[in-house]
Formats: structure tokens, sequence, C-alpha cells
């Protein structure tokens, strides 16, 4: 065979075995995947395999890496009810070796050797007053006797309001409680209020007795009942029984103000002395506090807070001792916090003036410029109220908001 011959022949063979070569690949190759690198993975369900490493979702492969969002841990709110259910306390019998322990008076004593009694079971619950929009959530302390004044109270002030207008929430009202303190009345008193919250539906109560000491106790009760229960009210007022409190105006100072913002303003007392003397009702023995003063505190008579503050508050507080101040207490708790008490002119906890004789603590146009006024009984208070809400004309309006 000539040379020329012999070439043209392997240019036919290689073109023959090219074309069949293309042929096969072509048929076992889409296009597409004929133009990339390595072929993406299938999604045909495979058949009696063994599973092997993490399998793919196809919904999710053709996602940008950005675009695809890595669900966050839960964060636990704590107990979602509440779950105290029985009293199990018991005396700290170390103290009563302690000298200076028995130097002390009675009830303090009895305060200390108690003192890590923190909490205790619910009797009367309402978890319903947190539900849906609340703006503010008034909360009033009371004891069990005191009915004419919590009856007073909700046909004045502490009325409930389905909107606090502007497009705000709802109104709602509750009374803190514990039980009577004197035995023999116990069950009487027990019975009585379990049909008071029977009409109003609006008493929490805990089971411990109602004293001056416990009132910290209740307190703190309130907050971790508050954290539980109201993960969404915006602002609480919190007051004593025996005060005055003009919703209207209340209102209006908190439209300046933000639920995220560390509200907590009062009368507030700054540089406070603790009371060395016996005969007061707020002596306090050096062994309980040496300090030479207090950190800055409302007044217990009425106060506004926000109520996320009031959430980082049950948290603060238990990081503390109890101590048997109540508005004290809470002020040590801000204090933790770094949180500094607001002072406002318009919350009287020490009356209007100081002098219990002066006519300005009976002047219904003082009354009608507050926010809070301390105090008054319960048919002064409902004489008070008709007067502020009646044609009560003066001479200049007092501008404290």
């Amino acid at each position: 065979m000539s040379p020329w011959k012999r070439t043209v022949y392997k240019t036919v063979c290689l073109s023959l075995a090219l074309l069949v070569a293309i042929t096969v690949f072509q048929r076992s190759l889409t296009p597409s995947q004929f133009l990339q690198e390595s072929p993406p993975p299938t999604f045909e369900p495979q058949k009696a395999q063994k599973p092997s490493g993490h399998l793919v979702n196809p919904n999710s492969f053709w996602k940008n890496l950005k675009d695809v969002v890595t669900p966050m841990p839960t964060v636990s709110r704590g107990p979602q009810a509440w779950d105290v259910t029985t009293t199990n306390c018991s005396a700290n019998v170390n103290l009563t070796h302690q000298p200076w322990f028995q130097s002390l008076e009675p009830h303090f004593r009895q305060f200390l050797l108690y003192r890590h009694c923190r909490y205790f079971p619910m009797l009367l619950n309402h978890p319903e007053k947190c539900s849906g929009d609340v703006y503010l959530l008034v909360v009033v302390k009371s004891v069990i006797t005191q009915h004419d004044r919590r009856e007073a109270i909700r046909q004045t002030w502490g009325r409930e309001q389905e909107s606090a207008g502007r497009g705000r929430g709802a109104v709602r009202t509750l009374f803190l409680l514990g039980t009577a303190a004197k035995q023999e009345e116990r069950v009487h008193y027990q019975q009585l209020l379990a049909y008071e919250d029977r009409l109003y539906g609006d008493i929490l109560q805990w089971d411990f007795l109602d004293s001056f000491f416990n009132l910290t106790l209740k307190e703190i009760h309130f907050l971790k009942w508050f954290d539980i229960y109201c993960p969404n009210v915006r602002f609480i007022f919190k007051g004593d029984d025996d005060v005055f409190v003009n919703p209207t105006n209340l209102l209006e100072f908190l439209a300046y103000w933000r639920p995220q913002e560390d509200l907590f303003v009062g009368d507030v007392l700054k540089h406070a002395r603790p009371i060395r003397r016996k005969d007061n009702k707020y002596y306090i023995p050096g062994v309980l506090y040496s300090k030479p003063s207090y950190p800055p505190y409302a007044g217990g008579g009425g106060f506004l807070m926000a109520g996320s503050l009031a959430h980082r508050l049950h948290h603060a507080c238990d990081t503390l001792e109890l101590y048997p101040i109540d508005d004290v207490f809470l002020g040590m708790c801000l204090e933790v916090l770094g949180v500094q008490p607001t002072a406002h002119e318009g919350f009287k906890t020490f009356g209007i003036s100081r002098n219990r004789n002066s006519r300005m603590n009976k002047e219904p146009c003082f009354f009608r410029s507050m926010l809070v006024v301390h105090k008054l009984l319960p048919p002064e208070l409902l004489a008070m109220w008709r007067l502020v809400h009646g044609n009560l004309t003066c001479s200049r309006k007092l501008q404290v908001l």
C-alpha cells in the first residue's frame, strides 16, 4: 500500500473512533451536565441503601447559604405557672446560737429565723388579668380585713377600663393579699375573701401571714407572678390601699414614656438614714443593716414602673436577702440593676403637706393636679373623688406633669 493510502486509512479510522466515543459520551450526559465540571447529586429515592452522612434537603439545595435561616435556640422564660405548691419552711436554728441574735427584739428574731423562706403557695390567682392588650396594671397592697378600702378603690381610681385612650390597651386592677394575721380570724375572713373574689375576680392571695415585715414578701411574690403571667403588660402602678390616685394624670404622664425605658418614678427619698430609735415603726438594728444610708428608693405609697423593668427587677431581687422594709428593699434591687428611681412632685406619699393639719391636705384643687396622694381612709377617698370629678372650679391649675 502506498504511503498516501495508509495516511488516508488512518485518518478515516481515527474519525470513526472519535465519532463512536462522542456518541457514547453524549448518550450518558445531558448538554447541561456536559458543560459542568462535576455532576450534581440526584434526588431520586435510593433503594435498600444504608444511610451514610447527612442527607441534603432538595427544597433547600438551591438556596444561597445566606438565605438559609438558622433556627435560634429557644430561651426559657422560667416557670409558666406558679410553681410553689407546698409550704416547707423550717427555722434557721443556727442563728439562735449567735450572741447578737439573742439581743434582738422578738419580731426581728422571727424575721431572721424565716428570712430564707422566700416563696409560698397561691390561694387565689387571676392570670387572665394579663391576657390581651394590657397597657396599665394597677396593683394594690391590701390586707384581708380591709374590705372597705378595696371597695372604695373599685368605685374610684381602681375602676378598670377597656382602653387607656389614644389606641392604648386596657387598664386592669389587682389586690395583693396574704392571710389573716390572727389565727382565730383566719377561717372566717378567708370565707369572706373567697366570696369577695367570686364577685370581683381581682384578688391575688398567697399563703403567708399579712404583717408589716411580710410586705417585702408581697413585693417579691408579685414580681415573680408578674414575670410568669404578664410578658406583655407595658406599665404598672403599685400602691397602698389608703391613697388617692388620679388615673387621668397617670395616663397623661405615661404617654411620654416608652415601655422599654427604665421607668421607676415616685416620691423618691435619697440619702435616707436607717432609723435606730426602737420606738419607731421603721427601726432597724445595726446588725441587720450597718451602712450609714439607704440607696435611693420610692415611698411605697405609690409608684409607676415599666413592665420590662419589673421583669428584670424580679431577677435582681432574687439575688438579695430579704429586708423588712419593703420600699427600701426595692431600692436595693434597683441598685443591683444600676437603675436610679426618678422623683416626681406629683407623687405625695407623705401628704400634699407634711403638716397633717394643713388645709392643703383637704383641698380638692390640689388633688386634681396630683398623681398620688397618701393618706385617705375610705370615706375621705369617696368624698374627695366626688369633689375632684364634680363641678370643681379652681383659680389656677398646677403644672406637675
